[in-house]
């Protein structure tokens, strides 16, 4: 292994030289026809990130593994959609690296090393200072009194720290290892509090300012100021967190009995940290939304800021003010914390992207994008719902075995410009690829995220998926309420206003009539809650916006009737026993 690693960082080192000293004469002068050095440095190192990627992505490595035999041997394909004439091996090393535009040198690698590593900053300050830690501290001081409330601190807490996470299985370790062992404590069943965690931490990856990454993306894709991007992402994650957080609630009442549990104590040095990181956050949307900074100034500029004050507080909290609660902490440590965090999180998604622009690189070559973009055209000339439905199989089969930001890309290269052709708008299709590629993570046969959290919680993974897709399922059908209430994600203003609160009311009412209960008696509930999901869907999904607010007008108070009917009806009597967590 030592070996190895002197091995991988004279490759490293190699290709920082060859590409710093020629980079000129690869970009411009010997395009298409490279030297034998060129090739041997793109090999070195298409082979050393496919090495990577085998032990941090292996489900993308195998299938850039299949890419490769596809690109050399496509012309044996027995079916015409799949066949090309084939290429070289010499063609693929360099599409993949020298060529520069796709590939390990391409635009993805270039965003995590710039713009995505600026916002990384944000989360490994609050790593360092263990701001993380304290917000979830805090959140649960806000949860409340009740049982019923006690898991409403996962989506509390899954809120703040996937502001800066980036990845709905990180944000699952941090959290869910508070979160799952509290619920746990007071009597929520394992596989119910791990998927609970499981639905929020997929939250953190709608929630901006990062957004999975694929903000960042959409942003390129669109040739668009990133704020463009969170000002419609902040629509999203209001329906999404506003339905989950009712449907957790609903679920909570039916699981637990109402008696009020102690709140707990917060330190203040936890307050004053939680604060910082709130007050950063809304020092990013300044400098960005009313100052016009580009987001990588902006990004720098408040972790700048984030830095400053979280030390400021740690030197007043443990030098001046003497407080215990910071005793143990020292200051190298936490920039070593910081630092480790920063480095961890940006080589990873590097290392990601780079993956990613091999991939997208072959599919370029085999000419399987323009075939894909081309049959997707065709069904649509006969549908246009035909084509937003094989859109979203394509999504969520590419999804079972992708990360997030790597299904999104999939779909914004494949599916997106041919929904744009015909006649959806660009935010619509993007946000549609960007929500399937969120659902994709969480959707059987295959969730990291519900992995974490069923190990913490000691519960089945299986049971797991089955309660968090559950949890999330009216949440799912607002990947195609951007078609119809294309306001949400089109023009920010009172439209946007208008369209996100009609879907909210849809998919609440919908998570009513799913997990409420309205009477005793079994047939007139049925009815009533299927009547309310009718009606929910009409608000959601209906072309004529008029309709849907006249429908809204009933959903509104009918979902507001059914909570408090379901508050009354549905609490368990008996005392609950309280379950260990592993």
């Amino acid at each position: 292994n030592h070996i190895l690693f002197v091995f991988y960082i004279g490759v490293c080192a190699l290709a920082f030289y060859h590409f710093y000293m020629e980079y000129e004469q690869i970009a411009i002068w010997r395009q298409g026809s490279y030297t034998t050095r060129d090739f041997i440095v793109g090999l070195l190192i298409f082979l050393l990130v496919m090495e990577m990627s085998r032990m941090a992505h292996p489900v993308l490595f195998w299938l850039n593994v299949v890419l490769v035999f596809y690109t050399l041997w496509g012309y044996l394909s027995p079916l015409d959609f799949f066949w090309h004439p084939g290429t070289t091996f010499y063609r693929i090393v360099t599409s993949s690296t020298v060529e520069l535009a796709t590939g390990i040198y391409g635009l993805y690698a270039q965003i995590a090393l710039t713009v995505v590593a600026a916002f990384l900053l944000l989360a490994a300050v609050a790593r360092g200072f263990e701001a993380q830690s304290a917000m979830v501290a805090v959140m649960r001081r806000l949860a409340g009194r009740s049982r019923h409330t006690i898991p409403q601190t996962a989506v509390l807490a899954s809120v703040s720290v996937g502001m800066v996470s980036g990845s709905g299985s990180a944000n699952a370790a941090v959290t869910g290892s508070f979160t799952i062992p509290l619920m746990m404590r007071y009597g929520v069943p394992g596989a119910f509090a791990a998927a609970v965690e499981t639905s929020a931490s997929m939250g953190g990856l709608v929630m901006p300012p990062l957004m999975a990454v694929a903000g960042f993306l959409m942003s390129e894709f669109l040739g668009v100021p990133y704020w463009d991007v969170v000002v419609r992402g902040f629509a999203i994650s209001f329906v999404y967190f506003t339905t989950l957080s009712l449907a957790i609630y609903l679920l909570s009442v039916r699981l637990l009995p109402p008696e009020p549990v102690a709140s707990p104590t917060v330190e203040l040095y936890d307050k004053v940290k939680t604060a910082v990181f709130f007050l950063g956050i809304g020092y990013l949307a300044v400098l960005m939304g009313w100052l016009n900074y580009g987001a990588l100034r902006a990004a720098l500029y408040t972790g700048t800021f984030m830095f400053i004050l979280l030390l400021v507080t740690f030197l007043y909290f443990k030098y001046i003010r003497k407080d215990p609660v910071v005793e143990k902490e020292k200051f190298f440590t936490n920039m070593f914390i910081m630092i480790e965090t920063h480095a961890g999180m940006t080589s990873y998604l590097t290392l990601l992207l780079a993956t990613l622009g091999i991939m997208i690189g072959l599919f370029t070559v085999t000419g399987f994008i323009n075939r894909m973009g081309a049959m997707m055209l065709e069904v649509g000339a006969w549908s246009v719902v035909a084509t937003i439905l094989m859109a979203w199989v394509f999504g969520w089969l590419a999804g079972a075995g992708l990360p997030p930001t790597a299904t999104y890309i999939i779909m914004a290269i494949i599916v997106v410009d041919p929904i744009v052709k015909l006649g959806i708008n660009p935010w619509v299709a993007h946000f549609f690829a960007f929500l399937i590629a969120i659902w994709g993570e969480l959707s059987p046969p295959t969730s990291l995220t519900a992995a974490v959290t069923a190990q913490i919680a000691g519960a089945s993974f299986m049971r797991t998926m089955y309660e968090a897709v559950k949890l999330c399922l009216p949440i799912t059908f607002m990947s195609f309420a951007v078609f119809t209430r294309s306001g949400m994600v089109e023009d920010p203003g009172w439209h946007q206003v208008a369209d996100t609160l009609l879907v909210a009311v849809s998919t609440c009412g919908v998570s009513t009539a799913m997990f409420g209960r309205f009477t005793r008696k079994k047939v007139a509930d049925i009815l009533l809650r299927v009547a309310l999901a009718i009606a929910s869907f009409v608000v959601m999904l209906h072309p004529d916006g008029n309709v849907a607010l006249a429908v809204a007008v009933i959903v509104l108070p009918a979902t507001v009737w059914g909570v408090f009917r379901h508050r009354v009806i549905a609490p368990p009597k008996g005392e609950l026993e309280s379950q260990p967590a592993r």
